[in-house]
C-alpha cells in the first residue's frame, strides 16, 4: 500500500472508532414521545423525505412542537414550537450552533461565506452585510432584473401559437435559467445570459448542477469534515486527489469528481468576475469618491458594488479578506438560485391551480400600471420598487407561497452542551404525559421544522394547511422586525410573546416565531438568518408580475398518446423536486409542465366576492 493509501485507510478507520465510541457513551431517554425508532441503524429520520410535507406537519400535529425522532447517531429532536425556535435562533444561538460537517462541507465548496463561519468571523461579516441588503440598495438593483423577467415574457410568448390558443411548456428550466441570470446580474454584476444563449458557459453550468450534487453528497458531509479538521491543506488535497481517480467506476465517485470539477469551476469564474470589479473600483481614485458613490449609489450596479464600496471605507478591525467577500459571493449566488427557482415554480403552479386568484393578481398589476403609464402600454410590467413591493395581492402570493412551501423545510443544529428547551405549548413525553420543558443532553442534533412552524394551526388559525393568499390582506404588509419585538418583550424573556395594537398575522394573544420575515421561519430568526430575503422576496415579486400581466397559466389537460394527462407532484428532498406521475411521467426529472397562452381580456375578470 502507497502511503497516500494508509492514510486513508487510517482516516476512515479513526472516523469510524470516534463514532462507535460517540455512540457508547451517549445517553439516551429524551422525555419526549414521537415515532416508531424505524431502522435500528438509520432510525426514521428519513421518514421527514420519504414521507414528504404531509409527513413533516402531521407528527408535529400529534406530538407537539417537540417530537424525538432517531437518526445513526442517536436521539433527535424536531422542533417547531415558537418558544422553543427562539431559543434555538435568538436566545441560546450560541448552544444550538450548526453542525460542524455542516460548516466544514460549505467551506470546503464556497469558500469563507456566511454559511462557512461562526464566532467573530461570522459577527463580522454580518455587521459588514447587513447594511448592504438595505431597502435603499434593493431599490437600486431592481432595474437590473427588469430586462432579464422581460426577456422571459418575450421568449415564452415567442413559443405560443398566433391563434390564441395555449400550448404546453415545461416551465422549470426557464424560470431556472432567468433566476440564474437574475442572481449572476444583480449579485455578481456577471451578465450570464443563459436565457438567450444556445448553451450555458461552465460557470453557469456549474451553478446550476451544484444544488442537485449536494443533495446527492450529503452523506459525506461528516467524513468530510473529518479529514479537513485532521489534516493539513497539503493531505487533504492528497486525500481528494486518491478519491477523485477517474477509474473509480461507481455512480457514487462519479458525483464526487463532477463535484470537484463544478466546485474549481465556480472559484474559477467568480474569482475573475471579484478581481474584475475589484480593480475598477480601485482605479477609482479617492477615498472621496467612494463615499459619494455609496451615498449615492448611481454607479452600483450589483450587490458585489455595493459589498466592495462598503468594505473599503470599513476599518481595518472590521473589513473583510479578499478570501471572505469572495466566499460571500458563492455563498450568494448559491442561495439565490435553487431558492429562487423553487420558489418562482410554485408560485406559478399555484396561479395555474386557483384562475381566480390568476385574475385578481393580474388585475391589480394591471390597475397599478394603468396609473403610472398613461398611454395604457401593457408591454411589461416595470413598476417602481415602492409599487411592486407594496402591491397587496402579489405581496399575499408571495408570502402565502413561502409560508406553505418554504424553499428549505428543515435545518440542523446541534447542542454545544446540556440545556433544558422550554416550549410555548406543552408537547407529549414518553410517559404519555405532556411536558412544557425539555432536557436536552450535549452533541444533540435538532431539527428546525421550518415546515411545520408555518403550519401551526395555533397561530395561522384551523385552516394553516390550505393555501389562501387572501388571509395576508388584513394584515399590514411591514410586520415589525424582529428587534423591534424583542423590545417589546417581557424582561427580555420571550420575543415570541409580545403585545400589539393591530392584529397582524402569525401573532396570536402575542405569541409569534422568531422569523425575520412577516413571522414565519421560512428565512429563519436571529444572526443566521437568510441575508439575502429582501433580495428574493424583489426577484419574486418582479418575475412574476412580468409574466402573469402578458400570459394566463393553467395545468396539463390533453392526454398522451397512451391517454394519460399530466399529475404534477413536489417530492421533498433538499428542496421542493417538482415531477410528473407515472404513468405520463418517470417520477424522477424535474419539471412542471403547464399550458400556457397570451391573456385574453376576460383574464383579467375576478370574483370579488369572498
Amino acid at each position: 500500500m502507497s502511503l497516500i493509501q494508509v492514510c486513508v485507510l487510517g482516516s476512515f478507520s479513526f472516523a469510524l472508532f470516534k463514532t462507535l465510541a460517540f455512540l457508547l457513551q451517549r445517553t439516551h431517554g429524551i422525555d419526549l414521545d414521537g415515532p416508531n425508532r424505524g431502522n435500528w441503524l438509520t432510525g426514521n429520520i428519513m421518514s421527514l423525505f420519504e414521507g414528504g410535507v404531509d409527513y413533516c406537519v402531521q407528527i408535529a400535529e400529534k406530538y407537539g412542537g417537540a417530537v424525538r425522532l432517531y437518526g445513526p447517531l442517536g436521539e433527535i429532536v424536531y422542533v417547531s414550537d415558537p418558544r422553543a425556535l427562539y431559543h434555538i435562533v435568538v436566545k441560546d444561538q450560541h448552544i444550538f450552533e450548526e453542525p460542524n460537517q455542516f460548516i466544514m462541507s460549505n467551506k470546503l465548496v464556497f469558500g469563507e461565506g456566511l454559511i462557512s463561519t461562526i464566532g467573530e468571523q461570522h459577527r463580522r461579516q454580518r455587521k459588514l452585510l447587513n447594511p448592504v441588503f438595505s431597502t435603499s440598495n434593493m431599490r437600486r438593483l431592481l432595474p437590473t432584473l427588469h430586462p432579464i423577467s422581460d426577456r422571459l415574457t418575450s421568449i415564452l410568448v415567442s413559443k405560443l401559437p398566433a391563434d390564441g390558443s395555449h400550448k404546453e411548456i415545461d416551465i422549470l428550466p426557464w424560470l431556472s435559467r432567468c433566476a440564474l441570470d437574475g442572481v449572476c446580474q444583480g449579485i455578481l454584476g456577471y451578465p450570464s445570459n443563459t436565457l438567450s444563449a444556445a448553451e450555458n458557459d461552465s460557470y453557469a453550468e456549474a451553478l446550476r448542477k451544484i444544488g442537485p450534487l449536494i443533495g446527492k453528497l450529503m452523506k459525506v458531509r461528516s467524513i468530510t469534515a473529518f479529514v479537513m479538521q485532521s489534516c493539513s491543506p497539503y493531505w487533504a488535497r492528497k486525500v481528494l486527489d486518491l478519491i477523485t481517480v477517474p477509474w473509480l467506476p461507481t455512480q457514487f465517485m462519479a458525483d464526487i469528481r463532477e463535484m470537484r470539477r463544478i466546485v474549481e469551476t465556480m472559484d474559477s469564474a467568480s474569482r475573475k468576475a471579484f478581481l474584475e470589479r475589484k480593480a475598477a473600483m480601485e482605479a477609482e481614485e479617492t477615498s472621496d469618491f467612494i463615499d459619494t458613490a455609496c451615498r449615492d449609489g448611481d454607479s452600483m450596479t450589483s450587490m458585489m458594488d455595493i459589498m466592495l464600496k462598503a468594505n473599503a471605507v470599513s476599518s481595518n478591525t472590521e473589513r473583510l479578506t479578499d478570501a471572505e467577500l469572495l466566499g460571500q459571493m458563492n455563498v450568494m449566488v448559491f442561495a439565490g438560485l435553487d431558492t429562487t427557482t423553487s420558489a418562482l415554480a410554485r408560485c406559478i403552479y399555484l396561479l395555474a391551480q386557483h384562475s381566480g386568484a390568476q385574475a385578481r393578481l393580474r388585475s391589480e398589476i394591471r390597475d397599478a400600471t394603468k396609473i403610472l403609464e398613461e398611454d395604457g402600454d401593457m408591454t411589461s410590467a416595470e413598476l417602481p420598487f415602492d409599487v411592486l413591493m407594496s402591491l397587496p395581492f402579489l405581496d399575499s402570493i408571495v408570502k402565502e407561497t413561502l409560508r406553505l412551501y418554504p424553499s428549505l423545510p428543515v435545518m440542523a443544529r446541534a447542542t454545544s452542551k446540556a440545556i433544558t428547551l422550554p416550549l410555548q405549548f406543552p408537547a407529549r413525553s414518553r410517559s404519555g404525559g405532556y411536558t412544557s420543558a425539555v432536557a436536552i443532553p450535549e452533541g444533540t442534533v435538532t431539527i428546525i421544522s421550518i415546515l411545520a412552524a408555518n403550519r401551526h394551526q395555533g397561530l395561522w388559525g384551523a385552516d394553516a394547511n390550505e393555501w389562501r393568499p387572501e388571509r395576508w390582506l388584513s394584515s399590514p404588509l411591514t410586520a415589525p422586525s424582529q428587534a423591534q419585538e424583542a423590545k417589546c418583550s417581557l424582561d427580555g424573556e420571550d420575543a415570541v410573546s409580545t403585545s400589539r395594537s393591530a392584529p397582524v398575522m402569525g401573532v396570536k394573544d402575542g405569541v409569534r416565531f422568531p422569523g425575520v420575515y412577516s413571522n414565519m421561519m421560512t428565512f429563519l430568526g436571529g444572526s443566521r438568518s437568510c441575508i439575502g430575503f429582501k433580495f428574493a422576496e424583489m426577484e419574486l415579486k418582479q418575475i412574476i408580475a412580468t409574466l402573469v400581466v402578458r400570459l394566463h397559466f393553467s395545468l396539463p389537460t390533453e392526454p398522451n398518446t397512451q391517454g394519460h394527462v399530466k399529475e404534477i407532484q413536489w417530492k421533498l428532498r433538499a428542496f421542493h423536486i417538482p415531477v410528473v406521475n407515472p404513468p405520463a411521467g418517470d417520477g424522477v426529472t424535474p419539471q412542471v409542465p403547464l399550458n400556457v397562452r397570451l391573456v385574453k381580456k376576460d383574464d383579467f375578470i375576478w370574483n370579488a366576492v369572498v
